[in-house]
């Protein structure tokens, strides 16, 4: 499959799905599961703040997105640090090659949780630091592409 960099159909920042299949089904964030999709080769086409990692900021002028990994599967607490693999490196490809990525967060809506198409974002920067639960971590920063 092509990978989408960029808005996808006539979809734009506000509009709301209901749940992580809708957003794989309709193209818009392929994987299910995982906060990012993309590859260490082309880099990262869209990413999903789903307030799984404590790092994680959503400001007014930009994201600070936790890299993946190093959380425990059953408790989703940070065990590890982080390594410059998988997801990571599609996210650093994406900030080399300056490609937009489209943001989706999870929020409540009427006392559901849903998504919503944040917009697109460049990841301009990332450092890899001590993170709240004391192991290292990368932090990735987003800004919004005017």
């Amino acid at each position: 499959m092509l990978r989408i960099f960029g808005h996808v159909g006539t979809y734009r920042p506000g509009d709301i799905f209901a749940n992580r299949l809708e957003l794989s089904l309709r193209r818009l964030h392929r994987p299910r599961r995982a906060g990012v999709s993309g590859s260490q080769a082309e880099g990262a086409d869209s990413i999903v703040l789903a307030g799984a990692y404590e790092d994680d900021l959503f400001g007014e002028d930009d994201i600070i997105y936790s890299g993946s990994g190093g959380r425990d599967p059953k408790t989703g607490r940070q065990t590890t640090h982080q390594e410059m693999t998988g997801r990571n490196l599609a996210l650093r490809r994406s900030q080399e090659t300056g490609r937009p990525v489209r943001v989706f967060q999870r929020v409540e809506q009427d006392g559901n949780e849903v998504f919503r198409y944040e917009g697109l974002y460049r990841v301009v920067s990332h450092e890899y630091t001590r993170g709240v639960a004391g192991f290292q971590v990368f932090l990735f920063r987003l800004v919004p592409v005017v």
